[in-house]
């Protein structure tokens, strides 16, 4: 069944941070009821997480501290589409930053929202490929620790503790489903 889209009465920020801005948005629905909603608005270009793959079938992920959490996690490369970027060479930037690789090969595997019911953001997850050593200068605050995790030792990697983003879950299945793994 097909939804007509609510009518959009008012929006206005109400906050801006450095990093976060948010949207107050009043919107009236078919029934006629008037809801007012909170957003965070992201970039439109969104993110990019990579899942860099070795010929050996071995991911390169990274361990990082991931200050909402307040721990290291242990998860993919990733970071914003910068202006005027596409998705694919945020990618390859970030993959040279963040691992120290430069991909040959960069493939789209699907874009993902973070959550849809209060956020614009999404993250494109990208494969990967033909890895060379290249580093680049990242924004990084210390260096990161790359942890090679052979793919054929996933559900091992679902039991680590430290690897709990969604993001770098839905990674994964994409690349096992894309490998056939499962």
């Amino acid at each position: 069944m097909s939804k007509k889209h609510p009518l959009v009465i008012s929006e206005k920020i109400t906050l801006q941070t450095q990093m976060f801005k948010v949207q107050e948005q009043t919107l009236t629905f078919s029934n006629e009821t008037t809801v007012v909603y909170e957003r965070l608005l992201s970039s439109e270009s969104g993110a990019v997480l990579i899942v860099p793959l070795l010929e050996d079938d071995t991911l390169l992920l990274i361990r990082e501290y991931g200050a909402g959490v307040g721990r290291y996690e242990l998860g993919f490369p990733k970071g914003k589409i910068d202006a005027g970027e596409t998705w694919a060479q945020a990618a390859i930037r970030e993959s040279q930053e963040e691992i120290g690789f430069l991909p040959n090969q960069v493939r789209l595997l699907d874009s993902v929202s973070l959550a849809a019911g209060y956020m614009t953001h999404y993250t494109h997850i990208v494969l990967a490929t033909e890895l060379t050593p290249q580093t680049a200068k990242g924004d990084e605050p210390e260096p990161l620790e790359v942890v090679p995790w052979h793919l054929d030792d996933w559900q091992a990697l679902l039991k680590e503790p430290h690897f709990s983003e969604g993001r770098a879950y839905a990674a994964l299945m994409l690349v096992l489903k894309e490998t056939g793994r499962i």
